[in-house]
């Protein structure tokens, strides 16, 4: 991979080359359907593209995830990971600065993509040293929102720090990146293999068939049913008419005898 890491300190912090990287690898996550949740709502199943991109350099290397929803933009501070190794300080830093953001909520995505950037930090740069990183005031909305945060830190072997007896500012780190966890929980997302997709819209695509194959001999019964409730009618309205003629007729007879 391209080295472009010449740049003096001070550009490297303030605009790196490879600050605005496009995703370049793409694949597909299966959120599957979740009992609604009283604070975020509810939770159906959803597919959504799973991007990523990396750089190795003498000086830094970069790993940086990304989640597009279909029909649905996010700020762009939204649903980014970083992962930023700087060689010479053998250190890791998880980004971006306003902390990760996901879209949507609740449905272990934040898991999932810290999931992927300490896999990729456990395999390269194992012994580095991870960077405290202070934590966007915003989780703070409500006491779920922050539970859920510091459940999801914790379960990926990262260490939370409240820094004022509020709890309103903390930060979170860890001593080495062989220390954090790389799993996460698959029941709630799968990353859906080519073949796979290729596999479900087969199978979407047979049941379409059999559905229309049902529904066309159900209009043809619907046809038939009709076509003899008419006949019924007829029938039913000849029968009528019968009836009121031979009444009619009863009647003149009595009265004219």
């Amino acid at each position: 991979m391209t080295d472009i890491d010449a740049a003096p300190q001070e550009e490297v912090e303030h605009a790196h080359p490879w600050a605005e990287l496009a995703p370049e690898n793409f694949s597909l996550l299966r959120l599957a359907p979740l009992p609604t949740d009283r604070q975020t709502g509810a939770r159906p199943l959803r597919f959504i593209q799973f991007g990523r991109v990396e750089r190795v350099g003498r000086r830094h290397s970069l790993l940086r995830l990304n989640l597009q929803l279909p029909g649905q933009p996010v700020h762009k501070a939204q649903n980014v990971l970083e992962v930023w190794a700087n060689h010479e300080q053998r250190l890791l830093s998880f980004g971006p600065d306003e902390g990760l953001q996901v879209k949507p909520e609740n449905r272990g995505l934040g898991r999932f993509m810290l999931a992927q950037g300490i896999s990729w930090a456990r395999q390269h740069f194992a012994h580095y040293q991870v960077e405290n990183t202070t934590l966007a005031s915003m989780d703070n909305a409500s006491e779920a929102a922050r539970a859920r945060r510091d459940h999801s830190l914790q379960a990926q072997g990262f260490e939370v720090e409240y820094l004022d007896p509020n709890q309103m500012k903390a930060q979170c780190g860890a001593p080495r990146a062989s220390a954090l966890n790389g799993d996460w929980n698959m029941e709630k997302v799968q990353i859906v293999e080519l073949l796979d997709v290729a596999i479900m819209l087969q199978q979407a695509d047979q049941s379409l068939r059999e559905q229309d194959v049902k529904i066309r001999k159900l209009e043809e019964r619907i046809q038939v049913f009709t076509r003899e409730d008419n006949s019924l009618r007829f029938t039913i309205t000849c029968l009528v008419a019968f009836c009121l003629f031979q009444a009619g007729l009863l009647i003149w007879i009595a009265t004219a005898s």
